[in-house]
């Protein structure tokens, strides 16, 4: 029997965010340049727009999760989100918003690596005012980045583009 590698939990959530973006990319890959300026109606984000909020908070949790001091109160959603995305103003367009989605995980998981196992223990307030983990609070930055994959698929739906997890899904590839 082969042996099994034990993941810490810190470990575990780190390789659950990785697939989340993986399957993002994929999503992103698979959408045309010439289409990620699409938005469904005139209210929702473009395709772009949608790709960059993904960047910006999963930059922010991982930069706010990495900090001995966090305090996700410290400031107003929009100013605690850009103290963290500076990286976004190169990525305009399709190439760059996907050079930034796949290096920047590597970033945040170097980030998270390094501040451990046992600061991603520790208790903080979370947005809605309640106690949680850091770790439960990561584990909300890859469920945020999941849902907006389903959005994603819509979009591609409503372009006539076969979503990347429904080919896999139908082709076995």
């Amino acid at each position: 029997m082969p042996k099994q590698h034990k993941l810490t939990p810190l470990e575990e959530t780190l390789e659950a965010w990785r697939g989340a973006r993986e399957g993002v990319i994929e999503e992103a890959e698979n959408v045309p340049a010439s289409k990620y300026g699409f938005r469904p109606t005139p209210r929702s984000r473009t395709v772009a727009e949608l790709l960059r909020h993904i960047l910006e908070v999963g930059m922010m949790a991982a930069g706010e999760l990495s900090r001995k001091d966090t305090d996700l109160h410290r400031a107003p959603w929009p100013e605690l989100l850009a103290l963290y995305t500076a990286p976004l103003a190169k990525a305009t367009n399709r190439a760059a918003i996907l050079r930034l989605l796949r290096s920047s995980i590597g970033d945040a998981q170097r980030k998270l690596r390094r501040a451990g196992e046992r600061e991603m223990r520790k208790s903080i307030t979370r947005f809605d005012g309640l106690k949680g983990t850091k770790l439960a609070w990561l584990d909300h930055a890859i469920a945020q980045e999941e849902y907006h994959r389903g959005q994603l698929a819509l979009y591609e739906r409503l372009m006539h583009i076969e979503p990347a997890l429904t080919r896999h899904i139908r082709t076995g590839k």
